[in-house]
């Protein structure tokens, strides 16, 4: 029969080597899993980089028309001012077929205006000035808006610039074909080093989706009446979608 001392002390040396194996096992499990996400088994992986490239013809234009009126009564200077630009949306929506959700009020302000004389101010009258966002969806018409414009008595007329309405479905076609771009070079690559494409494991992208296209100022400020317009050319742009996929390799 073994001694009760005997025992004691082996269980006591159980219990340690108990302890020191779960503490093994707890850094282990730690060192393992230290951030999360993070598989224990490292993967290998390659990254490509694709670009995609759809011309853009831009599809409408947007510019601002304006009218400045001065006079001595407030009443008089708005009165003009109302008067003049009510009748130019009109013709823009009569004559050329201008959506009024198409036509939006920039500014509306007035100001005092002010002469010196004999080293102070002498109040000359009221500047009344007023704005509206113009969009227009055919294109062939800018030149003639433009005329009736200054034709009309607006002395502000600038801010003329180019977009693209809807450019969500061809950034979808510059996204296929950086997609098709990474996946050729993806290819050639794993054929030269030898290595075979796994799954793709991440994939971001970023685009330079074409902003309003500037066009020369165009202005009729103090010319006291507009005649013909110049011939206006829309251009062209790009849409370019640039891609970077991560593939697994093994």
């Amino acid at each position: 029969m073994i001694p009760n001392k005997y025992l004691t002390i082996f269980a006591s040396i159980l219990i340690i080597l108990l302890a020191v194996w779960v503490g093994v096992l707890t850094r282990n499990s730690l060192k393992a899993y230290r951030y999360i996400g993070q598989s224990v088994e490292q993967k290998h992986s390659i990254n490509i980089t694709g670009q995609g490239k759809v011309a853009v013809v831009p599809d409408i234009a947007k510019i601002q028309l304006g009218l400045q009126t001065e006079d001595k009564s407030i009443a008089k200077a708005q009165a003009e001012n109302t008067d003049k630009m009510n009748a130019v949306i009109e013709k823009l929506k009569k004559d050329f077929n201008v959506d009024a959700q198409d036509i939006q009020t920039a500014n509306y302000n007035i100001y005092p205006q002010y002469d010196w004389s004999l080293n102070r101010q002498i109040l000359r009258g009221y500047q009344v000035s007023q704005n509206v966002s113009l969009k227009i969806r055919d294109l062939n018409k800018i030149s003639e808006i433009l005329a009736t414009a200054g034709a009309s008595g607006l002395n502000q007329v600038g801010g003329l610039s180019f977009e693209v309405d809807e450019p969500e479905t061809l950034k979808q076609q510059a996204r296929e074909l950086a997609i098709k771009n990474a996946q050729e070079k993806s290819d050639a690559l794993a054929k030269i080093v030898g290595v075979k494409l796994g799954r793709v494991v991440s994939f971001s992208e970023y685009s330079n989706e074409p902003g309003p296209m500037p066009y020369e100022s165009y202005a009729l400020k103090g010319m006291g009446g507009g005649g013909a317009a110049a011939a206006i050319e829309t251009g062209s742009t790009e849409i370019i979608m640039t891609v970077n996929v991560e593939y697994e390799i093994y």
